[in-house]
C-alpha cells in the first residue's frame, strides 16, 4: 500500500504558482487578487478562509476578506456581490459556504461574475466544464485529477466508481475523468443514496473515489484488492481520548481499507490540501484572463 500525499503534491502545485506570480510581480505589474466573502461566524468557515488567506500570501496572491453578519439579507449580499464583480482589480471571488438558511445559495453562485467563479460553481462554467472547454474546474475535483496524475496513477480503460453525486465534487469528477483526454478516459459510475447493490459496484472498482458525506462509510469488504481509494470526506468525531476532544475521520475506514489498497490517499493529508491549491491555480487563470482583455 502506497499512500497518496496530498500534502506533497499540493506544495508542488503551490510551488508552480509562486514561480509564475513572483514572474509577474518582477515585471512591475500588479498581481492576482482573491476575495473572499463570508457570512457569519461557522468555525468551519472561518478556519478554511484562514487557510484560503495564508495560502494566497505565500504564493504572492493578494486577498481580501468580506465580513458580513449571519442576519444579512439576500438583497444586500447580492449587492456587495455586484460590488466585486465590478472592481477590476479584483480577480477571483468566492463565496464561502454554507450560507444562512435564508439566503439561497443557487442565486449567490449565478450572482458571481463567471470570469471571477475561481470556484468554478458558476452554470455556465460547469456547462463549459461538461463540453470539454477552458473553464475553471471546481477546486476539489481537480485536485483529485492532479493527485492521480502526479502520482503516475492510470485512468485509461479503468473502472472508476464515485461515491457521492454533489455539484462540488462526485458529479464533476464523473464528467472529468469519463472525458476523452490525457489522464481521464476512465469508464464511469456515479453512485449515491438510491444505488441499489452498492457494494458488489464498489468492489468492482479500479479506483474508488468516496465523496458520501458520511464517516467511515466505505469499509474492507467493499474495496477490491489492490484498488486506488481517493478519500474526500473530512469529519470531526468527538474522542475523549484524543487531547484535542476529537478525531478527523474520512469517508472510507482507512485502518481496514488501506491493507486491501495499492494506493489510499489519507484523510487529513489526501484531498484536502489540494483544495486549497487548485483555488489558487484558478485565481492566477482568472487573472491571465483578465489581463487579455
Amino acid at each position: 500500500m502506497k499512500l497518496i500525499d496530498g500534502k506533497e503534491i499540493a506544495k508542488q502545485l503551490k510551488e508552480e504558482i509562486k514561480i509564475e506570480v513572483a514572474e509577474i510581480l518582477d515585471s512591475g505589474v500588479d498581481g492576482p487578487h482573491l476575495a473572499a466573502i463570508l457570512v457569519g461566524n461557522d468555525p468551519a468557515s472561518e478556519t478554511y478562509v484562514a487557510s484560503k488567506e495564508k495560502a494566497c500570501k505565500n504564493a504572492g496572491i493578494l486577498s481580501s476578506v468580506y465580513r458580513y453578519p449571519s442576519n444579512i439579507s439576500e438583497k444586500e449580499l447580492l449587492e456587495a456581490i455586484d460590488f466585486i464583480n465590478s472592481d477590476p482589480e479584483i480577480n477571483g471571488l468566492l463565496v464561502q459556504m454554507p450560507l444562512p438558511k435564508h439566503i439561497s445559495e443557487d442565486k449567490v453562485i449565478e450572482h458571481i461574475n463567471p470570469e471571477k467563479d475561481v470556484d468554478g460553481f458558476h452554470p455556465l462554467n460547469l456547462g463549459k466544464m461538461v463540453m470539454n472547454k477552458a473553464t475553471f474546474i471546481p477546486a476539489t475535483p481537480y485536485g483529485i485529477v492532479q493527485l492521480l496524475e502526479r502520482s503516475k496513477i492510470e485512468t485509461q480503460g479503468k473502472h472508476v466508481v464515485v461515491l457521492g453525486r454533489s455539484n462540488i465534487v462526485g458529479t464533476p469528477i464523473s464528467i472529468l475523468l469519463s472525458r476523452k483526454s490525457k489522464n481521464a478516459n476512465a469508464t464511469v459510475t456515479l453512485c449515491h443514496s438510491r444505488t441499489q447493490n452498492l457494494k458488489e459496484i464498489c468492489l468492482q472498482a479500479d479506483i474508488l473515489i468516496a465523496a458520501i458525506g458520511q464517516p467511515e462509510f466505505v469499509k474492507e469488504d467493499m474495496v477490491k484488492e489492490g484498488a486506488v481509494v481517493i478519500d474526500v470526506g473530512i469529519h470531526r468525531i468527538e474522542s475523549a481520548s484524543s487531547p484535542k476532544g476529537y478525531v478527523i475521520k474520512g469517508d472510507v475506514a482507512f485502518d481496514e481499507v488501506s491493507k486491501k489498497a495499492s494506493w489510499i490517499s489519507p484523510v487529513p493529508g489526501g484531498v484536502g490540501p489540494m483544495t486549497i491549491a487548485s483555488l489558487l491555480r484558478n485565481t492566477l487563470m482568472a487573472y491571465k484572463a483578465q489581463q487579455k482583455h
